[in-house]
């Protein structure tokens, strides 16, 4: 009888528990259901397919229930919006608790840095730039995501994250063809002119009769140095302001060494021809053998960090900021820097992150047109004199998700499910309208963009274009990232202050860049992966090899080009 009684007993309770499930789905899929209509729209897939999505992550999150993560990222617009709006709906949905925070994007690879170096969990995930893609590939203390989705990982990966949608895999996998990160938001360096002064008839006249050519998009250094000169010392005023064809920065700050590491000296031509880095020597002027393994970035040492065409990209960032920048901007640091097109009082910048697009798209700024579109409009970047067809020609930023090996599994799968959350395609098109960092292919030539694009000044048409390869993030050349990154800043704002040539900067800072590859080599932490430095030779013997590092040209003012920007669209179309 006891027996016959605790039956009813044991069936009720699990049907309390059955019960307790149900409802509990039923308020989640109510959570579901409202983010989905009040949030997560327009959206490349259908709200049954959406609603389908988050089935799946409230399922895939019970084991997870109640957990509380911690991830971090950089203050931009899109991971405020993650940080604000996605962890909470996340934790509405699914019971996962996110504390998303936002800090300095150096205080990213500084926690990245510590949590590498202590073991200890600092953060369950990091949004962190895939500029670190030969750190991470060498270290080997990144969880592999290649590896991780098809194994310890597969129960919680996404059947439908589509991976071969994201724009910037490239980016973020190793040599040895692994995925590292997965990218959560990417924008472009670009170039950024006022459209609006540009296309002004009597402005068009009285340049083309001073330079015998016409006004136009830059296509090379050359025509922008030009277009600088005329902006700043031929037009005056227009609107009451001082017009300056040039803005910089130059502030002896760590972001200054962004300003150069982000492919400054690539746009000059200083690397080799690659997608989507130059190889052997890339952008940093590192050089590495065939087995990916960094040998040096002096010139005596077959890099090219120190070479005429690194040395001519300096000297061009000193001049033009001195000659045709807005007073002040020497002593500007990035953040400084950047509202400062807005203003009105500049015609062109050749170093524009897009990251800035959805703050200089407000209605009020003098940049805007009484109709809601841009007087502005960005462009493909200028090369300078030492480039050539089939290197890449500027930066892009591809903040990515990346889970540490020293983060527990169960802590990791959850931040994995949340990391995986913000780039759904339930989530993504939507954040990619607020923060337009765009990281599918599917977002991209989505209707809704197409219908967005006249008052985005060539975001889209830019993201769309075959132009957009030739933009990419720093590659499997650098071994070390934030050891190496420092030293950018320090030697460069030499030359930006002129305590030093741009030459005397330059060598200093290869030597400093080889000191630290060769302490690594000593070291022996990177293994086989490692630096393996070549035995320093005469400067000659490298420039008299194919590729990078180049010799110095006899002419590196060559003829200006410049192209007309609507005929430069239609050529993409």
């Amino acid at each position: 009888m006891k027996i016959l009684k605790r039956k009813p007993l044991a069936a009720f309770a699990a049907s309390a528990v059955l019960m307790l499930g149900a409802q509990a789905a039923v308020a989640d899929m109510a959570a579901a259901k409202k983010w989905v209509n009040d949030e997560f729209q327009p959206s490349t897939i259908t709200k049954q397919q959406q609603m389908d999505e988050m089935a799946w992550f409230i399922d895939a999150a019970k084991p997870f229930e109640g957990m509380h993560i911690r991830v971090a990222s950089e203050g931009i617009t899109t991971h405020t919006y993650e940080s604000g709006t996605l962890a909470k709906a996340f934790e509405e949905i699914t019971g996962i608790k996110v504390t998303h925070d936002i800090i300095g994007e150096g205080d990213v690879v500084e926690k990245l840095q510590t949590q590498m170096q202590s073991g200890e969990n600092l953060y369950d995930a990091y949004v962190n730039d895939s500029d670190l893609i030969g750190t991470h590939w060498r270290y080997k203390q990144v969880r592999n995501l290649t590896d991780w989705m098809a194994n310890e990982g597969a129960d919680v990966t996404l059947p439908t994250l589509d991976i071969e949608d994201f724009i910037g895999l490239s980016f973020t996998t190793g040599p040895d063809g692994k995925l590292y990160q997965l990218p959560d938001q990417q924008f472009a360096n670009l170039y950024w002119f006022r459209y609006d002064l540009f296309t002004d008839p009597e402005i068009k006249a009285k340049f083309k009769a001073k330079y015998g050519y016409e006004l136009g998009v830059p296509v090379n250094w050359s025509a922008y140095e030009d277009i600088a000169a005329f902006f700043t010392n031929d037009i005056g005023e227009i609107d009451g302001k001082k017009i300056y064809g040039h803005m910089d920065y130059g502030k002896k700050d760590p972001s200054l060494g962004w300003r150069f590491t982000d492919a400054w000296l690539s746009m000059a031509g200083a690397g080799d021809k690659g997608e989507p880095n130059g190889l052997p020597v890339d952008e940093w002027g590192i050089r590495v053998n065939e087995k990916s393994q960094p040998v040096g970035s002096s010139v005596s040492r077959g890099g090219a960090t120190n070479g005429p065409a690194a040395v001519y990209s300096i000297t061009k960032y000193r001049d033009w900021m001195n000659a045709y920048a807005p007073p002040g901007a020497s002593g500007m640091t990035f953040g400084e820097a950047g509202p400062v097109p807005a203003q009105g009082n500049v015609a062109q910048q050749i170093f524009w992150y897009t990251a800035f697009t959805a703050s200089l798209i407000d209605p009020d700024l003098p940049v805007m047109n009484a109709d809601g579109t841009p007087k502005w409009r960005m462009a493909p970047s200028p090369h300078g004199a030492y480039w050539t067809e089939g290197q890449k020609l500027g930066y892009q930023d591809a903040g990515s998700w990346t889970l540490m090996k020293s983060t527990p599994e169960v802590r990791a799968k959850a931040a994995w499910l949340y990391a995986q959350f913000t780039v759904a395609k339930t989530t993504s098109l939507r954040k990619s309208h607020v923060g337009l960092t765009f990281i599918r292919d599917s977002d991209i030539n989505h209707q809704s963009f197409t219908d967005r694009a006249v008052e985005l000044g060539g975001l889209v048409d830019f993201y769309r274009s075959p132009a957009r390869i030739q933009w990419s993030p720093t590659g499997t050349n650098v071994p070390d990232y934030p050891k190496l990154a420092q030293l950018w800043w320090q030697n460069i704002g030499d030359a930006s202050s002129g305590a030093k040539t741009p030459q005397e900067a330059m060598d200093a800072l290869a030597a400093a860049q080889d000191k630290v590859l060769a302490r690594l080599e000593r070291a022996g932490v990177q293994g086989e992966l490692g630096p393996k430095l070549n035995e320093p030779r005469d400067p000659e013997y490298w420039f008299n090899q194919p590729g990078s590092p180049k010799a110095k040209l006899a002419n590196e003012k060559p003829t200006a080009i410049t192209i007309d920007y609507d005929e430069l669209i239609k050529s993409w179309q």
